[in-house]
C-alpha cells in the first residue's frame, strides 16, 4: 500500500483519531502501532509480515541469551549470523548461487544448481539493521533489553520499515518504552513536510522521470550525448526528490504519532567532496555503515593502507545493501575509490585543499562523480551502464538533440542559485503557518494537493529506496 494513496490516507485518519483516543496509555497505543505495521506489511503479501514475525522472534530470542548468559561474545556472534544469514537467503541467494553456477560453468562442470525462486520480503534491509544496532546497543550494554512487544515495535515501525530511514535502538526504543502520555510533535511542521513531500514525490519527481528520465534510459543510442548527459543531471535530481520526498513525508507520519526519526538528508548535492557528500546524503545509512562497518573493521587506528581497505570494504558493502547485483557492487566501489582518491589528495596536498581553494570547482566536481556513479545505479545491469557511457562518447555529432538543451541548462543553473534557499525553506513555511488561522491550514492543505494532482503525471509514484 502506498503512502500516497487515498486508501492509506482514509485508513491513516481513522488510525490517528483511535491511536489518540488512548493518548493516556501509552502501552495501547504500542499495541496499535504494532497492529497497524504488520496490517502494512502484510498488505504488500502476508507471508512478508509472518518473516518478519518469525525473524523478531529468533532476533528476541538470541538477544534474550547474549543479554543473561556469560558466553556473551558466543552469542553475539551466532546474533549477527542470524541476522546477516536471514538477510543473504532472501536477498542474495540468487545473487550467489547465479554466481556460483557461473564459476562452475567456467571450470567446465556439468553440475546444476538447483533454481529456487525467493521473493525478498519488504523493508528486510531496514529492519535486518534495526535489529543490529539492538544486538550491538545490548552487547555494548548501552540499553537495557527490550520487553518482546517494545521489539517488534521497533523491527516494525511503520513509518519507516518501507525505505527507512536506519533507527537506532538506543534513539528509538526509549519513544517506544514511554511511561508518560506521548504527545503530538510539531504539528505545523508535520503539516509542511507532508506538503513537502506531495510537491517532490507526487509531481517533480514523477514528472521528471516520466518525461526526461526513463525514455532517454530506455534506449540511450538514440540520444545525442548532451540530451544524455542532461537526464543523467535530471535522474539526480528525480532521485534526490523521490527519496527525500518520501523521507519527508514518513517524518511527519511519525511525527503525528509523537516520534522523531532521524535526520536523513542535508543538500547532499551542494557537497565539496565525496566525504562531504556521504555526510548529507541518506545520513542514517551512512553513519551506520560507519559504525557497524567501518570502525569495527578497525576504521583508521591501523595505518593509511589499512585504512583505506577498510573504506573501500565498507563502500563495497554500502553498494550491496542497495541490492543484490553487480551494478550496485560497482556503484558502491566507485565511491569507495573516489573516497580513496580524495584521502590519498588529502595526505599529500592537505586537507580539502581543493575546497579551501577553490569551492565552486570542488562542488563541480563532487556533483559529476556522484552523477557518473548513478549511471550503474540507475541502469538494471552492467551491459546497459556500458551502452549508457558508450552512448555519451561516441553520440556527440551524428545524432540529433531531442531536448531543447540551453533550456534545460538554464533550468539546472536556476535550480543550482535557488537550491540553497532551501536550507531554510521549511523554516520559514512553518513560521509563516503560525500566523494562519489554524481552521485555513485544511483549505491551504487541499487546494496545494489539488493542484499538484492537476499537474502530475497519472498514477501513484513509487518510492524507488522500497525496491532496497
Amino acid at each position: 500500500m502506498s503512502y500516497l494513496s487515498i486508501e492509506f490516507s482514509v485508513l491513516f485518519l481513522i488510525f490517528f483519531c483511535l491511536y489518540w483516543s488512548c493518548r493516556k496509555l501509552p502501552v495501547l497505543q504500542n499495541y496499535l502501532l504494532l497492529i497497524a505495521s504488520y496490517g502494512i506489511v502484510a498488505s504488500f503479501n502476508y507471508t512478508f509480515a509472518l518473516i518478519l514475525a518469525g525473524y523478531s522472534i529468533v532476533i528476541f530470542s538470541l538477544s534474550f541469551l547474549l543479554d543473561k548468559s556469560k558466553y556473551r561474545r558466543f552469542w553475539f556472534t551466532i546474533s549477527i549470523m542470524a541476522a546477516m544469514g536471514n538477510l543473504a537467503v532472501f536477498k542474495y541467494f540468487d545473487f550467489f548461487t547465479n554466481a556460483l553456477q557461473v564459476i562452475i560453468n567456467n571450470l567446465g562442470l556439468s553440475f546444476l544448481i538447483p533454481s529456487t525462486e525467493i521473493i525478498m520480503p519488504i523493508g528486510i534491509s531496514f529492519y535486518t539493521f534495526h535489529s543490529i544496532s539492538y544486538i550491538v546497543s545490548i552487547k555494548r550494554k548501552e540499553i537495557e533489553r527490550a520487553d518482546f512487544i517494545s521489539f517488534m515495535l521497533f523491527l516494525s515501525f511503520f513509518p519507516s520499515i518501507v525505505a527507512g530511514p536506519i533507527n537506532r535502538a538506543r534513539d528509538f526504543l526509549p519513544q517506544i518504552q514511554i511511561k508518560i502520555s506521548r504527545e503530538l510533535l510539531e504539528p505545523y511542521r508535520a503539516f509542511t513536510l507532508i506538503l513537502f513531500a506531495i510537491v517532490k514525490v507526487y509531481w517533480l519527481s514523477s514528472a521528471i522521470a516520466d518525461t526526461w528520465v526513463n525514455p532517454v534510459f530506455a534506449n540511450p543510442a538514440e540520444y545525442s550525448s548532451l540530451d544524455l548527459i542532461f537526464a543523467l543531471y535530471a535522474y539526480a535530481i528525480q532521485l534526490y526528490l523521490n527519496f527525500s520526498g518520501y523521507t519527508d513525508l514518513v517524518t511527519a507520519i511519525a511525527l503525528l504519532l509523537g516520534f522523531k526519526l532521524p535526520i536523513n538528508f542535508n543538500l547532499p548535492y551542494l557537497a565539496s567532496n565525496l566525504r562531504n557528500f556521504w555526510q548529507r546524503w541518506h545520513i542514517s545509512l551512512s553513519s551506520w555503515i560507519r559504525d557497524y562497518v567501518y570502525i569495527p573493521l578497525g576504521g583508521s587506528r591501523s595505518g593509511f593502507f589499512r585504512t583505506q581497505i577498510n573504506l573501500l570494504i565498507a563502500m563495497l558493502l554500502s553498494g550491496l545493501w542497495h541490492g543484490a547485483s553487480l551494478n550496485f557492487l560497482i556503484w558502491g566501489g566507485v565511491h569507495g575509490i573516489g573516497m580513496v582518491l580524495l584521502n590519498i589528495g588529502d595526505k599529500y596536498f592537505g586537507r580539502n585543499c581543493l575546497a579551501d581553494r577553490f569551492l565552486f570547482l570542488a562542488k563541480l566536481i563532487t556533483f559529476h562523480y556522484v552523477c557518473f556513479a548513478w549511471i550503474f545505479f540507475r541502469s538494471s545491469s552492467f551491459s546497459e551502464s556500458l551502452e549508457y557511457l558508450s552512448a555519451i562518447i561516441n553520440n556527440f555529432s551524428h545524432i540529433p538533440l531531442h531536448f531543447n538543451s540551453l533550456f534545460y541548462m538554464f533550468l539546472l543553473l536556476l535550480g543550482y542559485y535557488l537550491y540553497p534557499l532551501a536550507t531554510n525553506l521549511q523554516v520559514n513555511i512553518v513560521k509563516c503557518m503560525h500566523k494562519v488561522h489554524w481552521s485555513l491550514l485544511p483549505v491551504i492543505f487541499i487546494l496545494t494537493l489539488w493542484l499538484v494532482i492537476s499537474f502530475a503525471p497519472s498514477g501513484i509514484p513509487n518510492f524507488i529506496y522500497a525496491g532496497f
